[in-house]
């Protein structure tokens, strides 16, 4: 079938050919067959590369031209920014329409979304958008569900479930076109959305899925290949008899330590042998290398600097994300050679290689130990075999270290199905944070409309509505107790407490742990401050350093008269869950203090990647704080914390504030402006342009920026 055949218009047609695509894919074809574009609900359940996105905008553009809007839902923000620039090329090129991003700022209904045609937001930002009734979301009439397969994942899966449920009872008619490579029970999810499957295992570029041990391949199909011998390592003898036959290579590890051992050992293997890489590519190679350097120049960014010099790199989420985009830049031009990744990458932004090489099926987990991986997640890392363009066969293969492992390997992953997709919903603390959201902004008056709510979502589809009937009483009785809800008799309504938890779209336990400690103290300082927010669930705990018990005393003690709540004793449980909190406020407070982010790392062995996560959070929950502490009446914490949500955003002393409200003032630039003499707004307003020339970092076009933005 040709794109000139299909019924979409014509400016979509000429975008798509400016791109070489001129007939579609077998998959494609059925997807059109199936209704797509006579607005049925399809699920699309084809491998990665197939084209699932583009049918989907196919479809899109017709809602456009009949004055709809389009809202594509993906689950990371990585994956935001590569799917706005698709919706650009297809569906905004030469049409007028307009496409816009939005993926933070959870305490907005984004009032501006409502002059754009298509919005571009992950889940958890639809559902804050849901949460504030932004009124614009009345006027969708298609929505496309990207990674629909996560609705498994334990801690995405029942936000987008949730977003999924209220879209459908807000929006009778609207279109929903689900996109997944790996969802084995496509029909039971298609039963659910009263959608179309469209299944296939069609691919652009054929796989070939095998297990490596030493240097001989077994394939799925019984052939045996013998690699040449380049190296006594199996992983690096593979990944370099690749990339000595012009392909790349993605290598999969199970963490973000053996992702670097791994590839430490690749860069030293490059850098022995001269064939690896051209002079061209070794001087491109130097070239993206600084650009990590310039980034920052901690410990960190010059070790990932030196192996991307010698064309390789780890990518895991300790890297920034301007680490990211270099890196994912630089594959994608095909002048690093290879990636060694954590599993977040399969799941993420698209990076074909012709080859996937898989370390190991286990993964530790605490409390756990040892347990293997799930073979949707297997199946996640073979779809990103075979470049389109590039290659004409990708290869996933898995190294197995024992004979008995093969066997495993082969019968267990190989020639196994993904798992069946279930729902994730039924846990407690999605279940409060759901529930009381549901209550808030669903105008649910009584217990029976929220309990037909909730027959609507996934579970209950699956196993019925009474198998969460006691789990969703129990989170009522919790949310009364906290203030959050009233009940009388069967009519159940939020307080205005709880509609602005609801609202401030954090995990109900947070706002009970906050007033819980806003009763108990009166006042503390910024550090009793920072220690009390990372005491709270939404304030994730971060891989660095182990600090002596020495150190950690002393500065426990010195900070004692300002924390919120005292220390509980060393032999109780909580203690440990205090300290960690503890340490995390260490790592906030360095930031807030204007250290570098270099001087984090070598302090605290605190990534970029983690250290932005965290302060980010950090933020929001110091600002949810405040909003919290006014409307339950705690007024000494709401300027503070106003403040201190400030101060993480940014970085900075209190003093620079006015200074980084500046667009393209950092706090860098902030400082360098204050010691030069201009303290606040006004001593700006009266420089000249000359005058902000003059400080260290602030060039013509910043300088007339900041004028500008002045007099505005």
């Amino acid at each position: 079938m040709l794109v000139d055949e299909l019924p979409i218009p014509d400016f979509v047609k000429e975008n798509v050919k400016d791109l070489g695509i001129s007939e579609l894919y077998p998959p494609q074809v059925s997807a059109i067959k199936s209704g797509i574009l006579e607005g049925e609900n399809v699920i699309l359940a084809t491998p990665t590369a197939s084209g699932k996105t583009l049918v989907a905008l196919f479809a899109a553009s017709l809602h456009l031209i009949r004055g709809g809007k389009v809202l594509y839902l993906v689950p990371l923000r990585a994956l935001a920014s590569e799917k706005i620039e698709d919706c650009r090329r297809i569906l905004c090129r030469n049409s007028g329409f307009r496409a816009a991003i939005s993926t933070g700022d959870y305490d907005s209904a984004d009032p501006w979304l409502a002059d754009y045609d298509v919005i571009v937001a992950t889940n958890e930002k639809a559902d804050s958008l849901l949460r504030h009734r932004a009124p614009w979301m009345n006027d969708l009439s298609m929505v496309i569900l990207d990674e629909l397969h996560l609705l498994g994942d334990p801690d995405r899966g029942p936000t987008l479930e949730i977003v999924i449920t209220k879209l459908r009872r807000r929006l009778s008619e609207i279109q929903l076109i689900g996109l997944s490579a790996t969802i084995s029970n496509a029909e039971e999810l298609a039963e659910w959305l009263g959608a179309r499957p469209v299944v296939s295992e069609w691919r652009p570029v054929p796989l070939r899925e095998g297990v490596l041990m030493g240097r001989k391949i077994e394939f799925a199909d019984g052939e045996l290949k013998e690699l040449k011998k380049m190296d006594e390592n199996a992983l690096v003898n593979t990944v370099l008899n690749t990339i000595l036959d012009g392909g790349q290579v993605l290598v999969f590890a199970t963490t973000r330590g053996k992702a670097e051992q791994y590839a430490a050992k690749l860069a030293r293997a490059f850098s022995e042998r001269i064939e690896v890489l051209s002079p061209k590519e070794r001087e491109l190679l130097q070239d993206y290398a600084e650009k990590i350097i310039d980034v920052d120049r901690s410990g960190f960014s010059e070790n990932l600097a030196r192996l991307i010099a010698s064309g390789v790199s780890f990518h895991h989420a300790g890297l920034s994300y301007a680490h990211r985009a270099i890196i994912e830049e630089a594959f994608r031009s095909r002048i690093l050679k290879a990636v060694v990744a954590t599993p977040t990458l399969a799941a993420g932004v698209n990076l074909p290689a012709r080859l996937v090489l898989i370390t190991e099926v286990k993964r530790y987990q605490p409390g756990r130990g040892y347990h293997s991986i799930p073979i949707l997640e297997y199946k996640q890392f073979c779809g990103r075999a075979g470049r389109p363009g590039f290659d004409e066969l990708g290869y996933a293969l898995t190294i197995a270290r024992r004979k008995l492992e093969r066997d495993y390997i082969l019968k267990r992953y190989i020639l196994g199905q993904p798992e069946r997709i279930k729902s994730e919903l039924a846990s407690e603390k999605h279940l409060r944070t759901h529930i009381l959201a549901a209550i808030a902004s669903e105008d649910l008056e009584d217990v029976e409309e929220l309990l037909k709510f909730f027959d609507a979502t996934f579970l209950a589809h699956m196993y019925g509505s009474f198998a969460i009937q006691g789990l969703i009483m129990d989170v009522l009785d919790f949310l009364r107790a906290a203030d959050f809800i009233e009940l009388d008799g069967k009519i159940v309504r939020a307080t205005p407490l709880g509609r602005r938890v609801s609202q401030l779209y954090i995990d109900p336990l947070t706002a009970v742990k906050l007033l819980e400690m806003f009763r108990k103290a009166a006042k503390a300082s910024n550090f009793g401050l920072l220690h009390a927010i990372a005491l709270t669930p939404d304030v994730p705990t971060i891989p660095m350093k182990k600090l002596s018990h020495k150190i950690l005393e002393e500065e426990l003690e010195s900070r004692m008269e300002g924390l919120l709540i005292p220390p509980p004793d060393p032999e109780e449980e909580a203690y440990d869950e205090y300290m960690d909190a503890f340490r995390i406020a260490l790592v906030l407070e360095t930031w807030i203090n204007e250290v570098s982010e270099a001087e984090i790392y070598d302090r605290f062995s605190v990534q970029p990647g983690d250290l932005a996560m965290l302060r980010e959070n950090a933020s929001w929950i110091a600002y949810a704080a405040s909003q919290i502490a006014k409307i339950a009446g705690y007024r000494e914490f709401v300027k503070p914390y106003d403040v201190l949500s400030l101060r993480l955003k940014h970085g900075v002393k209190e003093e620079l504030l006015p200074l980084v409200s500046l667009r393209g003032i950092g706090r860098v630039r902030a400082r360098a402006l204050y010691q030069a003499g201009f303290t606040n707004l006004e001593e700006l307003k009266e420089a000249s342009t000359e005058d902000l020339m003059r400080v260290p970092g602030i060039g013509p076009s910043l300088a007339r920026s900041i004028k500008e933005q002045l007099q505005s």
